[in-house]
Formats: structure tokens, C-alpha cells, sequence
């Protein structure tokens, strides 16, 4: 085992319109496209859809346009394809999300190899920890819990599937991004301001790429309320055949049940344990 750090870590034309969405939606890793191939009606109506979060739970024309980066017509034309395809559910001026979205997001884990493969994984670290065990993607400036098994007690912080995190501020984010080539995390960083959760949030970049190259060396993540007040995580990789981070393992406490050294060095060799098993079949 590597040695422990401190518990706590201060730890228009297609190509017009990926432009603007670019600027105004998170930045992800994305395949580029030929020109001919880009369906820019699709793309503005995944804007509008992805414009709503826990910030903004209803919109009217204007705030979607502000948030998606198009016109307010093409917002509002939008909004009235996707209430009519059930999607979404108006009141004539403002909208907001159906359950009807849960089909996206079940069709994934539905047919999706990833969370089948992680499952009987994650529910064998949860039966040898008796504690909640979560298998997170990186998604532009968040991460995705694709995967969990566990007690319940803890889905207060939201730790349910489908759940979105901000990367910078967790132990999964910084561990999948801290995976980053030097040039994508820079490309990451590029013009970002790390948002405060908490106090204890690191927010200044030069500090947060040192955090980085620590978890890099050590190969796990510990991250104590920095993304909510009382709850202490630890993350580590999960790396596939080639070396390449595909995920990360979690598991998650509260501030009041922080491990000792030695149970936070058999919690951090479990979860890497689990980890090795994957690797030979993702």
C-alpha cells in the first residue's frame, strides 16, 4: 500500500452552431464530425434539454436561449417539439422535464456494457465493506454515477444513479482527471473557475494541478467536504487491458464516521482490489 496522506485533501451554419453551444454548454470530450454529417436541429434540441438542472428546473424561451446558446425562436420551437413529443410539460410559458427523459438514461444502463460488467463487482465491495460503493464516468465538467450497490442511508447526498457531480470538487473527478493528458487537463482548465462548495474546496487552478499530481502518484483520491459539508470520499481508478482510466470506484462516508489510518488503508485496498478484478473485463 502507498503511504497515506493527511485525511484531510485541500484535497446557422453546423459549424456555427457547435461553436456557440460550446461556448455556453459543458465542455466535453467529444468526436469530431464532418460538416455534411452534423444534424444541427438534433443538436440545438439536446442543448435545450440539457439546459435544465437543479439550478433551473423551469424555464420560459428566454432563460432556455441564455442557457443553450441559441436564438430564443429556435428555443421556443424547441421547447413545444419536445413538450409535444412528451419530454417536457408546459404551463403555456414555462417548461419542465417529464419523466419521459428517464427513458434516455434507462436505455443506456440498459444496453450499455459498462454498468453490466461493474455490477457484480460493485455489489461484492459492498457486501465486504457494508458500505455504499459507486462506479462514476467523466462528462465534461462532471461526473456520472453509472453504477452503485449498498445501504441507502447515504442517497441524501445524491448518490443514486444517474447522479451529477462536479468533477473538481470530488474524489471520482479528480481521479478520472487527473488520468488527463497534460494538454486535455489544460484544455479542461482552459478559462474554468473552480466553483466553492464548501470551505474546504480547492479553487485555484495551481493548487488543484498539484492536487492532481498527488492522486496521479498515489493512485487513489481522498476528498473531505469539499463538495458537501459532512461527507468524506475516497476514489480510486479503473483502468482497462491498455492502462487507459475508463472509471472510477468510490465509496462514500459522513464526516462524522471518518475512518482511522488503518481502516482507511483497508478501504483504499478494496477498493483497488476491485478495481484489478475489472481491468480484465472492460
Amino acid at each position: 500500500m502507498p503511504n497515506l496522506p493527511k485525511l484531510v485533501v485541500d484535497s446557422v451554419s453546423s459549424a456555427g452552431l457547435a461553436h456557440r453551444l460550446d461556448e455556453h454548454a459543458p465542455k466535453r470530450r467529444e468526436k469530431p464530425v464532418a460538416r455534411d454529417d452534423y444534424v444541427a436541429g438534433l443538436a440545438k434540441g439536446l442543448a435545450v434539454l440539457e439546459s435544465f438542472d437543479t439550478e433551473r428546473q423551469k424555464m420560459n424561451a428566454t432563460v432556455a436561449a441564455q442557457r443553450s446558446g441559441i436564438t430564443r425562436t429556435a428555443a421556443r420551437r424547441h421547447l413545444l417539439t419536445l413538450a409535444s413529443l412528451g419530454y417536457l410539460e408546459t404551463d403555456g410559458s414555462h417548461y419542465w422535464l417529464t419523466s419521459r427523459v428517464l427513458r434516455l438514461s434507462g436505455s443506456y444502463l440498459a444496453s450499455a456494457r459498462l454498468p453490466k460488467v461493474m455490477q457484480p463487482t460493485l455489489n461484492r465491495l459492498s457486501v465486504q465493506t457494508g458500505e455504499s460503493i459507486s462506479a462514476v464516468v467523466l462528462d465534461g465538467d462532471e461526473v456520472v454515477i453509472v453504477g452503485r450497490s449498498g445501504p441507502t442511508r447515504l442517497l441524501a447526498y445524491g448518490l443514486h444513479l444517474g447522479a451529477r457531480l462536479p468533477a473538481h470538487a470530488t474524489s471520482t473527478g479528480r481521479v478520472l482527471l487527473a488520468a488527463l493528458s497534460p494538454g486535455e487537463l489544460e484544455s479542461w482548465l482552459s478559462g474554468k473557475a473552480l466553483r466553492r462548495l464548501t470551505p474546504h474546496t480547492v479553487v485555484n487552478a495551481d493548487e488543484f494541478r498539484t492536487l492532481l499530481e498527488r492522486v496521479r502518484s498515489d493512485d487513489y483520491c481522498i476528498a473531505d467536504q469539499e463538495h458537501e459539508r459532512g461527507v468524506y470520499a475516497i476514489a480510486v481508478p479503473v483502468r482497462n487491458l491498455n492502462g487507459e482510466t475508463e472509471a472510477a470506484l468510490n465509496v462514500v462516508l459522513s464526516a462524522q464516521r471518518i475512518p482511522s489510518r488503518e481502516q482507511l488503508r483497508d478501504l483504499i485496498f478494496v477498493l483497488q482490489d476491485g478495481a484489478s478484478e475489472l481491468r480484465g473485463l472492460i
